[in-house]
């Protein structure tokens, strides 16, 4: 059986890390697959949402260790075979940051170091009362290179300092009080959860989703003043757009609005 598992419900894509019996941990040809099934989705003219979660209770237990192991011993001949590796995770990290399509994770069981930053990328994250968040890399004297960026675009500087310093291991209430999730339900109930979420995205235009996530990103950086002239120039394109027009006539009509695919 493939180690990523790939579903496609209509608009919805389903991407299952496939590893169970060790927690999900993700090898470099993991990483590659995540990223080649977002790619295409964001292609294809049909997927809206991706939903990434994984088998048999857990998460992700983080990155393969045998990975690693096998990358330290290819480090004589290969000096940079270990900041490829890295930079891989990295990447994958920064195309679910980035993708204009809705993501969603649902979070059970264990969620270490690579799992970690896949939890904090993704727009909406639901977790069972199970979940149990570990940023573990100092115990094992490694940083967590790839995951901080995120980390803190999550959390804010002074939590994401405190958690990498302390090793933290977080449950779902505190994971919860941070906002590093934000719903938690009874295990058995967050699939009933992850309908509901997926019912409130799909009711929004997929045009005007893009373009939100997209001014979202550029705004954390920028002046609020440095943003108007974009901003205005979006919204103009979406008032005077297909989905300006059918989102505002389907108000005034009193009906749903029918959106076109992406």
């Amino acid at each position: 059986m493939s180690d990523v598992l790939v579903r496609q419900d209509g608009p919805v894509l389903h991407l299952t890390l496939n590893r169970p019996a060790r927690r999900n941990p993700l090898s470099l040809a993991m990483v590659l697959a995540l990223r080649e099934a977002l790619a295409a989705a964001e292609a294809d003219g049909n997927t809206r949402v991706v939903v990434l979660r994984g088998a048999g209770g857990h998460f992700c237990a983080g990155g393969d260790i045998a990975d690693m192991a096998a990358a330290r011993a290819r480090a004589a001949d290969d000096p940079d075979v270990v900041v490829r590796l890295s930079a891989a995770f990295g990447e994958l990290c920064l195309a679910f940051a980035r993708t204009p399509l809705a993501t969603i994770g649902v979070l059970e069981g264990t969620v270490m170091g690579g799992g970690f930053g896949l939890a904090c990328v993704v727009d909406v994250a639901l977790a069972g009362e199970s979940v149990d968040l570990r940023l573990s890399e100092t115990s094992l004297g490694l940083p967590p290179a790839q995951i901080e960026p995120f980390l803190l675009e999550r959390l804010g500087y002074g939590e994401t300092k405190r958690l990498v310093v302390t090793g933290a291991r977080i449950g779902a209430d505190e994971a919860l009080r941070l906002r590093l999730v934000h719903e938690v339900h009874a295990d058995g109930m967050l699939d009933a959860a992850l309908q509901r979420v997926l019912a409130d995205i799909l009711r929004c235009a997929p045009g005007a989703l893009a373009t939100s996530k997209a001014l979202l990103a550029r705004a954390r950086l920028r002046e609020p003043a440095q943003l108007i002239p974009e901003a205005a120039q979006a919204f103009s394109d979406a008032v005077l757009g297909d989905e300006g027009t059918e989102g505002t006539n389907a108000f005034l009509q009193k009906r749903p609005p029918r959106w076109a695919p992406p």
